[in-house]
């Protein structure tokens, strides 16, 4: 069982629905408890996240039985005026690695 997440004082780099969506970009079917682990948030402040992001155009999910299917919008520019013209696709390009270089990354260490 998953405990409760860590409470974090402070700023951060990286805000949580950034984290979120990486998440979600690493693994379209991901589950919210999964994505609560790794983000250190509650599954109730995953779902927050999620809602809003589809609600503004950036995520989208299929329903097959009990596993949601996310599908990101990476042509959707990011929101605050100081990153005008940067599209979500180029943020996940920075947060997100691909497969072969975790893997290369995992036999190295």
């Amino acid at each position: 069982m998953l405990g409760v997440p860590e409470p974090h004082t402070g700023w951060t780099f990286i805000t949580n629905h950034a984290r979120v969506l990486a998440a979600i970009a690493d693994n379209p079917n991901v589950r919210i408890r999964e994505i609560a682990a790794r983000c250190r948030l509650t599954e109730r402040a995953v779902q927050r996240i999620i809602s809003d992001l589809e609600s503004d155009g950036y995520l989208s999910h299929t329903r097959d039985g009990r596993t949601n299917t996310y599908r990101i919008h990476p042509g959707k520019v990011l929101r605050h005026p100081a990153e005008a013209g940067l599209s979500v696709g180029a943020l996940l390009s920075l947060l997100v690695q691909d497969e072969s270089e975790r893997n290369r990354k995992s036999i190295t260490q």
